[in-house]
């Protein structure tokens, strides 16, 4: 018997108690602080509001100069502005300005040298 099959058996539809997201103010807090972390830790960081799709929620993400991002879920796009002033920084809707070509520089560094890691190894 498989692993998913136990949990149906039980009645769990969801994931498992120890892989389960935070709840509330829980997931509020944690939010917050690697924010406030991302922020404290890089330069010049500014935040990217995402919209809701139908595949995910609305989401912020902090983009640092070097191109360093973070992406969270929030409830909506309003909460995302104030997370972004809360912190002093500024904020963009990514459907008027597009995503700066500072992270996709960064994604494509990261890539090689997941990339040169792999061959070496």
């Amino acid at each position: 018997m498989g692993l998913f099959t136990r949990w149906r058996r039980a009645g769990r539809n969801t994931t498992p108690p120890e892989a389960a997201p935070e709840k509330g103010r829980d997931r509020e807090r944690a939010t917050m602080a690697h924010l406030g972390d991302f922020v404290a830790t890089r330069v010049g960081v500014e935040a990217y509001v995402e919209p809701q799709t139908n595949v995910t929620q609305t989401t912020v993400m902090f983009i640092a100069t070097d191109g360093e991002w973070t992406r969270r879920r929030v409830p909506d796009a309003k909460t995302a502005y104030e997370i972004a002033r809360t912190l002093g920084v500024p904020v963009y809707d990514v459907q008027r300005t597009g995503y700066p070509q500072r992270m996709r520089d960064w994604n494509t560094r990261q890539r090689l040298e997941r990339q040169r890691r792999r061959g070496q190894a």
